[in-house]
């Protein structure tokens, strides 16, 4: 089996795509509201494709063409009445958005994959090997769009008219290359609606989320990215000890660096008085699998819901065909992050995991709080099987997360330096910390009027942290290659 690496991405250096990103948000916001009403969603449009273009511009002429094609599709659905004709255009757009994801993700996969058997054979002298690179952030414009194209097929959306407002809502760039994938229905009548400048508690609050994000993203996950190393891809045979410290990190590193961004996306929108949904609810503090996939990522999950899950049969079935779905669910999920065999393991694991909790009838707590301490097991089980599927997903391929997972029981290798231990420690009871502090205090403004010496504390451990962490080497935010 070959070993297949990603394509590399558009995606720039941390360092230039946070220097960039400080410059542009403000300029931005300078222009959106300083021009009259009817310009500022083309102030948005031009400000997202030049925020595209910046680092591949030919990107731009796919950003546009899956922006047309869809709008044209759902435009024409609205003068067609036959439901064959409507399966005919949305076909259509089905072909034109999972090609393109098709072509820039899985060719090159496919291609190396029948080039290294060929080999093998006999049949060609060596394997061919195929890079193409990867528009950032395709995975997520391109579901976004299909998803609206849906919902219109389905007559739960009526088309819209403008180009531009759909382009807008295609490409907005605070949450364009790394997502929350949003749905039309929330997004497009807020893009289109005479919005005012932000209030100064919607202002304060949305720069605690970006205040937050850049803890996450600068203080957590940059920190743990160097303790991942070693456990995996590391040059000497890692010990226990380095695997089990590996794991932990990239279980922190992933989570702290993915929700980064969506502070980020999040505090940014509301600073143009645009809200975007929530796309993680603490998701280690989950007591079920089940529970993990309505709290992690979750427009992803829901995403795969409504548009897969549910076409397939969802639970209206048998037992059996219900775990079935589940489980092609899931695999498709994990395909969706990219062609690779460590994908397709990592959503195998969890649509395992998922089939085997409905098989059980696991049930699933509502509630919004804080675990028991009677549910601890439960949550520490849960983040365990969730800490050994990202084991596949950190992993360049099969074989090394086999060693990486073997390690764990190699009481002989080498081990990490004890600062290494515990700054892994500390930086995750810091983002522990964050968590549990996220679900408890849900007005973070109530908790700067009634506490301000104590939020006063806390935002300038922040600030400093995020200063004195800032100088190390930045890493690129890991979803940015899907």
């Amino acid at each position: 089996m070959a070993r297949w690496r990603a394509p590399p991405s558009a995606a720039p250096p941390m360092s230039f795509a946070s220097l960039q990103y400080a410059l542009f948000l403000p300029a931005v916001l300078v222009a959106h509201w300083a021009v009259p009403r009817r310009w500022r969603t083309g102030v948005l449009l031009v400000a997202s494709y030049a925020f595209y273009g910046s680092w591949a511009w030919r990107f731009c002429v796919l950003l546009a063409l899956i922006t047309t094609v869809d709008w044209a599709v759902a435009r024409a659905m609205a003068t067609r009445h036959e439901h064959r004709d409507r399966r005919r255009l949305l076909a259509v757009s089905v072909a034109v958005n999972l090609g393109v994801l098709a072509y820039f993700k899985y060719a090159g996969f496919f291609v190396d994959e029948v080039s290294a058997g060929l080999a093998e054979l006999g049949w060609l002298d060596s394997p061919t090997t195929v890079r193409i690179l990867l528009p950032i952030g395709v995975s997520f414009f391109t579901f976004q769009s299909l998803g609206y194209v849906v919902d219109v097929f389905r007559r739960r959306l009526d088309p819209v008219r403008s180009w531009v407002d759909y382009a807008l809502f295609v490409a907005f760039f605070p949450q364009l290359v790394a997502g929350p994938i949003s749905r039309a229905e929330s997004l497009l009548p807020q893009l289109r609606a005479d919005r005012r400048p932000p209030t100064a508690g919607a202002t304060t609050s949305a720069l605690l989320l970006i205040l937050r994000g850049l803890v996450k993203k600068v203080v957590i996950a940059d920190a743990l990215a160097p303790l991942v190393t070693p456990a995996f891809g590391g040059d000497a045979d890692p010990g226990t000890l380095t695997a089990l410290v590996g794991i932990a990190a990239f279980t922190g590193q992933i989570y702290a660096d993915f929700s980064a961004y969506t502070d980020l996306a999040r505090g940014s929108s509301r600073l143009f008085s645009i809200e975007l949904v929530h796309n993680f609810r603490q998701p280690y503090l989950s007591r079920s699998i089940t529970e993990f996939w309505r709290r992690w990522h979750i427009t992803l999950s829901t995403w795969l819901r409504d548009y897969l899950y549910i076409p397939l049969g969802g639970n209206r079935g048998s037992g059996a065909r219900t775990r079935w779905n589940l489980f092609v669910t899931m695999v498709l999920g994990g395909l969706w992050h990219g062609a690779n065999w460590t994908f397709l393991v990592w959503g195998a694991l969890h649509g395992a995991y998922l089939a085997v909790e409905r098989a059980l009838r696991v049930r699933v707590p509502d509630g919004e709080g804080l675990p028991t301490v009677r549910q601890l097991p439960r949550v520490a089980l849960t983040l365990a099987l969730v800490a050994l599927a990202w084991v596949f997903f950190r992993a360049d391929s099969i074989g090394q997360a086999l060693d990486v997972l073997g390690a764990l029981g190699d009481l002989g290798g080498t081990t990490p330096a004890t600062g290494d231990v515990v700054l892994a420690v500390g930086l995750l009871g810091a983002l522990a910390t964050l968590d549990v502090v996220e679900r408890v205090v849900r007005h973070p403004l109530d908790a700067l009027r009634h506490r301000p010496l104590v939020s006063g504390a806390a935002v300038g451990v922040a600030v400093t942290g995020i200063v004195l962490f800032s100088g190390g080497d930045a890493t690129p935010f890991i979803y940015f290659q899907f």
